[in-house]
């Protein structure tokens, strides 16, 4: 981890090749939904999807998903990625609640100098652009201050780039305003425990009443009941 100007890290080379390049073929494409505006600290504009909702144990909208995509989502799921975050940050995630979303920039979507809400813990934000220009923009930057020119490092959104990102009250960061191209990401986020996600707020709360009515063991009863019907 980088310690200036605040802990971050450039983690590269997280696909094979083939499996980067399938991956980067077949980035969804349905379920998003535009955010833009302003929050009071940061100006925003981009289309996001949810990959996996705040706590929950499969991805959303799987059945749309390809099978490098659904492998992924189990990646992110896995005790092991945790684990290696965990040991990468200095963070207890144990009992953080995992979010994470496909988000895609086009042109002229940006997102304003910002340092993350104090519920989130950690950010990983990975790439899926097969090639890219930095003139196009889309470029997260690491930045000392508020001020968007105060850049100590820019990160180009190509395949097997990745970011991962400490909050704290100094970890400012933007991302510059796309030109033209399709810029294309997934965010992965750990926050702190009951949390609430800010992009899907009456999904996670429908979550939560399912958990109260079905416990986890009925759940995966269920589930068993359903593919083997599915067989029938």
């Amino acid at each position: 981890m980088a310690a200036e100007p605040y802990p971050w890290a450039a983690v590269g080379q997280l696909f094979e090749p083939v499996d980067g390049a399938a991956l980067a073929a077949s980035f969804p494409t349905d379920h998003f939904r535009k955010f833009a505006g302003y929050d009071g600290e940061k100006g925003y504009e981009y289309r996001a999807r949810s990959f996996i909702h705040m706590g929950s144990d499969a991805p959303s909208h799987q059945d749309a998903l390809s099978s490098q995509w659904q492998r992924l989502a189990a990646d992110l799921l896995s005790p092991a990625y945790r684990q290696a975050l965990m040991q990468l940050t200095g963070l207890d995630l144990r009992a953080a609640l995992l979010e994470a979303n496909i988000t895609e920039y086009g042109a002229g979507a940006w997102l304003g100098p910002h340092v993350d809400l104090r519920e989130k813990l950690v950010t990983h934000v990975l790439y899926f652009n097969q090639q890219w220009n930095p003139d196009d923009g889309g470029c997260l930057r690491i930045l000392r201050s508020p001020d968007p020119a105060d850049v100590v490092r820019e990160m180009v959104p190509v395949i097997n780039n990745s970011v991962i990102l400490v909050r704290s009250d100094r970890s400012w960061h933007a991302v510059s305003r796309v030109r033209g191209a399709q810029r294309r990401a997934v965010n992965v986020i750990f926050h702190l425990p009951g949390s609430v996600s800010t992009m899907w707020p009456a999904q996670q709360m429908r979550q939560r009443r399912w958990l109260r009515m079905y416990p986890r063991d009925w759940r995966a009863t269920l589930g068993k009941l359903k593919r083997a019907v599915a067989k029938l």
